[in-house]
């Protein structure tokens, strides 16, 4: 992935409360994850009922900036994705060439989460603060077992950094993406996600 230009300003406090994730968490119905503290993701598109209205042109500052629009919206804060059953994986970063080790809900459970029936033509439109956008297809993300990762090491990831989310895979698990050169294994992976929209591909 080719380098981004990052946001010197943004949103202070937005991973506020991301506490260290609990051992293991399996909620019967992942539908009924809620959120009350400050918003960390935003799903749009083709979602259930949401828990918020449609987008504010003058408060939803950086959503209508980079162009996006919804009439509802289902948002998750650090501890509704914490309360989904968690993922670790081990991949080697681009940034460093070292390994890491990232934690957090499958990405389609967090896409279940927010009442998306996701089927053979689903895709998702990944959005990253800095405006950088990626359509990855509901099969793909699902074979290369993507998760949405709010930890790093143990810890969590810091505005600034790759954080507060990364839609992310472990690359070095599939021939295919291991063989290519570092640099290009990550380029369906926008860090800082902070908005996907449900669609059909």
């Amino acid at each position: 992935m080719s380098k981004r230009i990052f946001l010197r300003s943004m949103l202070a406090g937005l991973g506020a409360g991301m506490a260290a994730l609990p051992a293991r968490s399996q909620p019967k119905n992942l539908a009924k994850v809620t959120s009350a503290g400050p918003a960390l993701l935003t799903v749009s598109g083709l979602i259930g009922p949401g828990n918020r209205g449609a987008l504010d042109q003058a408060l939803d500052r950086l959503l209508a900036k980079q162009g996006v629009a919804f009439s509802k919206a289902h948002t998750l804060d650090a501890v509704a994705l914490a309360a989904l059953p968690q993922v670790t994986i081990k991949p080697t970063l681009e940034y460093d060439g070292k390994r890491h080790t990232l934690q957090g809900p499958s990405l389609l459970d967090v896409m279940k989460a927010a009442g998306a029936k996701v089927g053979g033509k689903t895709a998702f439109l990944l959005r990253a603060i800095d405006g950088y956008a990626i359509q990855l297809d509901a099969a793909e993300a699902d074979k290369r077992r993507f998760i949405i990762a709010t930890h790093i090491d143990g810890k969590p990831m810091a505005l600034g950094g790759l954080g507060p989310l990364w839609a992310v895979y472990d690359a070095d698990q599939f021939p295919d993406i291991a063989a290519k050169p570092l640099k290009e294994r990550f380029s369906l992976c926008p860090w800082a996600t902070y908005h996907v929209e449900v669609r059909e591909g």
